[in-house]
């Protein structure tokens, strides 16, 4: 089969390797029908996620259909259509049985790796290093699904793929870090970051009861993706040409918004001396991640107001504000996101119209231009907010 491989930071390559097999009597294995690329492979694209291997099959944003069922697979048979979620849950440990999927105790073969970075190891991820499990990644024609009967949602034959792909990871991890905002109604949050990610922050903060989101970042095509797709209900503010800080003050009549949604994570730009001191730092591995939607975030929330982080940090960074976090009693919330938990309810919004999640691709490729896809969507060239893949 065809898979797109990770070599080196910014070379990834399409080649043929062996098909994946059934290895254990939980794993079935799913023909890809539609694949993505996220906002996190661009870490390992630009190579700030450690114990990657030359090789390595990536990508974790897939769907298709079951061609094959280990023999103690009971909830998915083969023919059915499914979406298979990033995180890869056992269903049975503590955490899985508390809605904590990203949290697993048992799909993490390596968990030794992160138990030595965090203390504590999470649950394995598709095609997102060693240290996550080593599990070869869904930007290919055929993936392997262990624990099967924990996790891939079945899909109806009704709603075509790109509605229906965006349920693996990016929708419910937009969903996920709203909900963490605690919205009632009335209450204003701001978001940093619009790419894919942030796109669902905002539409799900504005379903969840918001009255109004600020919208934050720099890229025109996706400042325009706002506008569109919230019926006025959207600030917006550049960082380019303004203070984000100042911004987003006056918006709030100086008391700051409600909840803040840092969807940028380790790669944040940023300008002047902190953005230089930043991006120095993380080049010569003194840091790991550049924090400036982190701090501003923090820095912008209202006193008593939540932080909510769906953006990707792997690290140690500095210079935060944690004086300001203590002083204003704000709540923290963040994490790999627990996408079984959230599918079936998002599922239904699909189904009624709610929302519907292929606004945000602007690109549609052949797996085989995977290189140039990653190229064009690192460096947002020709107006490129989410690429999908046919691996057929």
């Amino acid at each position: 089969m065809k898979a797109v491989c990770w070599y080196a930071p910014e070379d990834v390559r399409v080649e043929s390797v062996p098909d994946p097999t059934i290895l254990n009597p939980h794993d079935a294995i799913v023909e890809v029908s539609s694949t993505a690329i996220c906002g996190s492979d661009l870490h390992l694209y630009n190579g700030y996620i450690p114990t990657m291997k030359k090789g390595d099959i990536i990508g974790h944003e897939f769907m298709g259909k079951v061609v094959e069922v280990g023999p103690e697979v009971k909830t998915i048979a083969r023919g059915d259509r499914v979406v298979v979620p990033f995180t890869i849950s056992c269903g049975r440990c503590y955490y899985c049985e508390h809605g904590q999927a990203s949290l697993c105790d048992n799909s993490n073969p390596n968990a030794w790796m992160t138990e030595k970075l965090y203390g504590y190891a999470g649950g394995g991820l598709y095609g997102y290093s060693h240290m996550l499990g080593g599990y070869a990644g869904g930007q290919a024609q055929y993936v392997r699904v262990p624990f099967a009967d924990s996790g891939p949602l079945k899909v109806p034959e009704t709603i075509g793929d790109d509605k229906l792909l965006f349920l693996s990871d990016i929708f419910p991890t937009g969903y996920q870090a709203a909900e963490n905002c605690d919205i009632e109604p009335g209450d204003v949050v701001a978001v940093w970051g619009c790419g894919p990610v942030g796109q669902f922050a905002i539409q799900s903060a504005l379903l969840l009861g918001a009255e109004r989101v600020i919208a934050i970042d720099r890229v025109p095509e996706r400042l325009d993706m706002v506008r569109e797709h919230t019926d006025g209900r959207a600030d917006i503010v550049d960082y380019a040409s303004a203070s984000v800080l100042e911004e987003v003050r006056e918006l709030t009549g100086g008391r700051g918004p409600d909840a803040c949604i840092d969807a940028v994570g380790m790669e944040a730009h940023g300008f002047g001396m902190t953005g230089w001191y930043d991006a120095i730092k993380q080049s010569i591995r003194l840091q790991t991640d550049r924090p400036t939607a982190l701090r501003e975030a923090i820095l912008s929330c209202r006193k008593g107001g939540t932080v909510s982080i769906p953006g990707v940090y792997g690290g140690i960074i500095d210079k935060m504000p944690l004086g300001a976090a203590f002083g204003k009693g704000l709540t923290f919330k963040m994490g790999q996101t627990h996408v079984p938990t959230l599918t079936p309810k998002l599922l239904k919004h699909v189904e009624d119209g709610d929302v519907d999640p292929s606004f945000v691709i602007t690109h549609r490729m052949r797996l085989n231009d995977a290189p140039d896809a990653y190229r064009m969507f690192r460096d947002k060239h020709e107006g490129c907010v989410k690429v999908v893949l046919s691996p057929h």
